[in-house]
C-alpha cells in the first residue's frame, strides 16, 4: 500500500514529488504529505489528510531542490493530519511504505527511553530509532535501525542539512530512477513515467543514498552494488485518461488490446513454461480478490483440457492451513501488481515445500517475479484504477493459454481462428453493451446477487466484488444452483439478481434460477451470448445480450457486461470509480 517518492536534482522538488504523488494515488489516498530541503539546509513540511491534491495549495511557497512525498493507505491509526507521512525526531524525516510489525514494542521502549511521539502510527518509530541511532552518518543510522525492525519496508529518509535521500527496500517495492542532473526514487515507475529513461530495480535489503550527482547502491552489509538497470518504458502520455472521464473506463476500453498483447508476449514464455511444468500432476492457483477469481478459471481450464487435478486457494489462506504440497505440484501465484504480500508469502511457502512456481502478473521485474520459477506476462500496461479490469481479462487469457499448452494441445486451425477473432468481439462487446437500465436497477436496490453456472459463476462473483468496490452497493456472487439453499430468502421488489448464461448446456438449470426469483417478486437481468436464451427470457427480464462466442472464451466477454455495470452505478451513485474509499490497489501488507 502507499505511495512515495523522492528527488534529488536541480528542479523544483516539490513540484517533482507532487506530481509523482498524483501518479502514486492508486496505491493510497487518506493523506498526502511531503517535506523538501531548502537551500539554507532547513526542512519544510506539510502533510494533509485526504487526496494528493489537498497539497496543491502549498507546494508554491516550498523551495528545494531534494524532496519526497507519501500518499497515505492507513493501517495503523485513522487518517488525519497527525498521521500523515512524512514523521520526523531530531531532524530526522521518513516516509514507510509497508508495516513495522514490532512497532509496540520498539515504541514501548522508546518511551521509556524519553522518545516523544505524536501519532498513532507504527511509522514514527523509524524516525525516533534513526535519531538515536545517528552519529553523524544518515546511511549507517539506516543500517544499524534496519536490524531492529521487523515486517516490511520501502523507506526513504532525510536529514536536516543534508541534500540527499538515504533508502532502504525489504519486502516492498522500491526502485530508483537516473535523470540528466537529477535523480529519482519511487514506489512505482508510474510515478517516474517521462521522468528518466533508465531505472533500477533494488533488491530486498538494498540501500541506497540519491543525490542530485549520483545514485549509490548498497546491498545489505553496505557493500557497494550494481543492480541492472533497464528502460523506463512509461511515458505521461500512456498515463493520460485519453478523453475519459475516469479511468475505470479508459482501462475497459483497453481491453481488447490486453488481450491481443498477452497473447503475443506469451509465445516468448511458452517454451520455458512447458519446460517447467514437465511432470506436474496437481495444479493449485493462488490469488486474492479478482487475482482469485481469475484462479476460479484457470482452475477449469486445466480440469477441462488437461484433465488434471485442480484446485483455487485465496492466498490469504493458504499459508496459515498447513498445505499438503508435493513436488508433482505446479502453483500459478495471480497478482496484477506482483506485489500482493499475501500471494508472495503463499508462493514462497509453496515453493519452500517443493512445489513449481509460475507467476502470472501485469508487472515485469516485480517482487513475484524474483521468486519463482517462471513468469507468464498479462501485457496489460499501466492499471491506474484501483478495481481490476484489463488485467483481470488478460489474467484469463494467460491461464487459457497456459492450460492449452500443458495439455499439449496444438493450436488448431479452429483454434486458431477463435483466438485471432476474439479482440474484435470484445471490441464489438465495448462498442455496443448498454447497461444503463440495470445499472440504475442497481443503484436502486438494496442488494444485487449475480448467479452463474460453471464459468459462469466465477464471473458472477468477480462481477459482485466490481460492484461493491466501485458503488458500495451490497453485493452476493453464488452459484445459481446455491440460490434455493437459502439466498431466495434474501429475495423481494427491492433487490436484482443478475443471471449470467453463457454455456447452452447449462442455460436450462441457470433459466430455472430466473423463475425461482421471479416467482418471489425479484427483479431480475441476464446477461447472456445465447440469442435462443434471450428470446425465451425477453419481457420477463432485462436481457444484456453478448456477441456469440466459445463458451471457453465467454469469461474474458461476459467480465465486460458487469465491469461495465459496476462502472455505470457508481457513476450514477456519484461515487469515483477510480478511488474507492478504504481501498488501495497494490496490497503490500497482510
Amino acid at each position: 500500500m502507499c505511495g512515495i517518492i523522492g528527488y534529488a536534482g536541480g528542479g523544483n522538488a516539490a513540484e517533482n514529488v507532487y506530481e509523482g504523488l498524483k501518479r502514486l494515488e492508486y496505491r493510497g489516498y487518506d493523506s498526502a504529505g511531503m517535506a523538501v530541503i531548502a537551500p539554507s539546509g532547513e526542512v519544510k513540511v506539510i502533510k494533509k489528510q485526504g487526496k494528493v491534491s489537498v497539497l496543491e495549495p502549498y507546494i508554491a511557497d516550498i523551495r528545494g531542490a531534494v524532496g519526497m512525498g507519501h500518499t497515505r493507505w492507513a493501517t495503523h491509526g485513522k487518517p488525519s493530519d497527525i498521521n500523515a507521512h512524512p514523521h520526523s525526531a531530531g531532524g530526522i524525516y521518513v516516509v514507510h511504505n509497508g508495516i513495522i510489525e514490532n512497532y509496540a514494542e520498539l515504541k514501548e521502549k522508546l518511551i521509556a527511553a524519553g522518545e516523544t511521539f505524536i501519532s498513532e502510527t507504527d511509522s514514527e518509530v523509524i524516525a525516533h530509532l534513526i535519531k538515536l541511532n545517528c552519529d553523524g552518518n544518515i546511511l549507517t543510522a539506516l543500517h544499524k535501525t534496519a536490524k531492529m525492525l521487523t515486517g516490511s519496508y520501502a523507506l526513504m529518509v532525510m536529514r536536516e542539512g543534508e541534500h540527499k535521500i538515504a533508502v532502504l527496500k525489504y519486502r516492498s517495492s522500491l526502485i530508483v530512477g537516473y535523470g540528466e542532473g537529477e535523480n529519482f526514487c519511487a514506489s512505482d515507475r508510474p510515478a517516474l513515467a517521462g521522468k528518466c529513461d533508465k531505472i533500477s530495480v533494488l533488491e530486498d535489503g538494498d540501500f541506497a543514498l540519491i543525490s542530485a550527482e549520483k545514485i549509490e547502491i548498497f546491498d545489505k552489509d553496505l557493500t557497494p552494488v550494481c543492480r541492472p538497470k533497464t528502460e523506463n518504458a512509461l511515458t505521461a502520455e500512456k498515463l493520460g485518461l485519453n478523453g475519459c472521464p475516469h479511468y475505470m473506463l479508459k482501462e475497459l476500453r483497453e481491453v481488447p488490446q490486453t488481450v491481443q498483447n498477452t497473447f503475443n508476449s506469451f509465445n516468448e514464455v511458452k517454451d520455458e513454461l512447458s519446460e517447467v511444468l514437465s511432470g506436474t500432476k496437481r495444479v493449485i492457483f493462488l490469488g486474492c480478490g479478482t487475482a482469485y477469481h481469475a484462479g476460479l478459471i484457470g482452475k477449469k481450464y486445466f480440469e477441462t483440457f488437461a484433465r488434471i487435478p485442480a484446485e483455487a486457494e485465496n492466498a490469504s489462506e493458504f499459508r496459515y492451513k498447513d498445505p499438503v504440497i508435493s513436488r508433482g505440484d505446479a502453483v500459478f501465484a495471480v497478482t496484477q501488481s506482483g506485489e500482493t504480500a499475501d500471494t508472495i508469502e503463499a508462493a514462497l511457502l509453496a515453493k519452500s515445500l517443493g512445489a513449481k512456481v509460475i507467476a502470472v502478473t501485469n508487472v515485469p521485474q516485480s517482487a513475484i517475479t524474483r521468486c519463482v520459477h517462471a513468469v507468464v506476462p498479462v501485457a496489460a500496461g499501466a492499471e491506474i484504477c484501483v478495481a481490476a479490469t484489463k488485467s483481470y481479462v488478460g489474467q484469463i487469457a494467460a491461464l487459457y493459454l497456459c492450460a492449452l499448452t500443458f495439455a499439449g494441445k496444438a493450436v488448431t486451425p479452429k483454434e486458431f481462428k477463435l483466438l485471432s477473432e476474439l479482440p474484435a468481439a470484445l471490441q464489438k462487446t465495448i462498442n455496443n453493451i448498454n447497461v444503463y437500465t440495470l445499472a440504475h436497477m442497481c443503484a436502486r436496490s438494496g442488494g444485487v446477487y449475480f448467479l452463474g453456472r460453471g464459468y459462469d459463476y466465477a464471473v458472477a462473483l468477480e462481477g459482485s466484488l466490481k460492484l461493491k468496490e466501485v458503488s458500495y452497493v451490497p453485493s452476493e456472487g453464488y452459484p445459481a444452483g446455491e440460490l434455493k439453499h437459502g439466498t431466495l430468502a434474501l429475495i423481494d421488489e427491492n433487490t436484482v439478481s443478475v443471471v449470467l448464461i453463457t454455456d447452452s448446456a447449462l442455460a436450462p438449470k441457470s433459466e430455472n434460477a430466473v423463475e425461482q426469483v421471479l416467482s418471489r417478486g425479484g427483479k431480475v437481468a441476464v446477461i447472456t451470448c445465447l440469442p435462443a436464451v434471450a428470446k425465451r427470457l425477453e419481457g420477463k427480464a432485462e436481457i444484456i445480450l453478448l456477441p456469440a462466442c466459445n463458451k471457453f472464451l465467454s469469461p474474458l466477454v461476459s467480465a465486460i457486461a458487469v465491469q461495465e455495470l459496476a462502472y455505470r452505478t457508481a457513476v450514477i451513485l456519484g461515487r469515483d470509480p477510480d478511488k474507492p474509499r478504504n481501498l488501495a490497489k497494490s496490497v503490500t501488507v497482510e
